[in-house]
């Protein structure tokens, strides 16, 4: 019914459900660090802040930093303020190896182009320690390839109208080995009906 109290949207809220997929199947361990790599307004955090885990995040928009400090305050409130941060992803202020889980839900494919692209990837595992978890969901042209248009450095332009930076399933496999990963899932994408195909990669870094 319309205006009914939804119990689930106040446990999980606007989660992501490949992230949720994550925490359904165990992989998020109790009171792991947990470090969201372009949080937003703290939509794959709810559920984490409610149930003890050592959460910290940072964004490029003061607005959305400012939004999950208030979501923290109310659902965790023995969390630091400063565990949320405005900072530019390409240079995280988080010590190498200090984050046991990294999410990056909706970020990379913003890239300007291939190094930018790789700032980003690398900056995001330097953070990562060693067998941890690193959730990765990003546009792809993967079942696309065919309605996809290059424009310039990786960038395409969608269906949808946006232009995006897009990988493909060699691309993320040749990134897992070099990087020093192992895909924890296979590769999976969900094509969206004529706006955009959206992949889940899952890799544990190892030691």
């Amino acid at each position: 019914m319309t205006g009914t109290r939804n119990p689930l949207a106040d446990q999980f809220g606007d989660i992501d459900i490949y992230w949720f997929d994550q925490l359904l199947r165990g992989r998020i361990a109790e009171g792991a660090r947990i470090l969201d790599v372009g949080c937003g307004w703290g939509r794959n955090l709810v559920y984490l802040l409610g149930h003890g885990y050592d959460v910290s995040g940072v964004d490029a928009d003061p607005a959305a930093i400012d939004a999950v400090r208030a979501l923290a305050a109310r659902v965790a409130p023995g969390l630091p303020a400063d565990n949320f941060r405005v900072e530019a992803i390409e240079r995280l202020s988080a010590a190498d190896a200090s984050a046991d889980v990294v999410v990056s839900s909706a970020v990379l494919h913003f890239a300007r182009d291939h190094d930018h692209f790789e700032q980003l990837l690398r900056e995001n595992w330097r953070v990562l320690r060693p067998g941890g978890l690193f959730f990765s969901r990003l546009a792809s042209m993967i079942g696309m390839e065919d309605r996809v248009r290059p424009t310039a450095g990786g960038r395409f332009r969608l269906p949808d109208g946006s232009e995006r930076y897009l990988v493909d399933e060699a691309r993320l496999l040749a990134l897992t080995r070099t990087l020093g990963g192992s895909l924890l899932d296979p590769i999976k994408t969900t094509v969206v009906q004529d706006q955009r195909s959206m992949t889940t990669w899952v890799v544990r870094k190892l030691g």
